[in-house]
């Protein structure tokens, strides 16, 4: 269940979720469902950390140099706080649902992600820092990557083998 804008916590700079993210994305669900390409995104399915049902949500991957990640732009969301919590999850790209892995990456490692990888490939990619630092309101990724790491929980993805989902089985080696 996703958490409506008003009950995040905007305080100390902690991101919020827009007001459009709620109403956008159970279209963008249906989407990438359908298997129409929405650019970077895919579907996380998660199981909840207290109801044990899974949970599906649109998330941008960032896929480089053949790693991928996961962030929370919105700060520490539910499906973050899950994946968390479980360590695994099902990323279904194209209607090809492939079962990964997940591990959150400490603070030091993830302000080097914001610095190193994310804004030089962000760069890149046309409008990609206008709609991440604008639209989504993740500036601190550019100018503060240290800030940005205790606000935006960065998850790396791998491959798991088949057979087994509970987060003992997921840990990557």
């Amino acid at each position: 269940m996703m958490m409506p804008a008003q009950q995040i916590d905007r305080s100390h700079g902690k991101p919020r979720v827009p007001f459009f993210v709620p109403l956008f994305n159970p279209i963008a669900r249906r989407m990438l469902r359908g298997g129409l390409p929405l650019g970077p995104n895919a579907l996380l399915t998660v199981r909840g950390r207290s109801s044990g049902v899974d949970r599906t949500t649109p998330v941008a991957v960032v896929a480089i140099g053949g790693r991928r990640w996961v962030i929370a732009t919105f700060g520490d969301v539910n499906w973050a706080r899950n994946l968390r919590a479980a360590g695994a999850a099902t990323l279904t790209v194209n209607r090809r649902p492939e079962a990964v892995a997940a591990r959150e990456l400490p603070q030091a490692e993830a302000a080097a992600f914001f610095r190193d990888t994310l804004t030089p490939y962000v760069g890149r990619v046309p409008m990609g820092r206008w709609i991440l630092g604008s639209m989504l309101g993740a500036r601190e990724i550019f100018t503060d990557p240290d800030g940005a790491a205790q606000h935006h929980p960065v998850f790396e993805l791998r491959p798991r083998a088949s057979g087994g989902s509970d987060a003992a089985t997921a840990q990557p080696a």
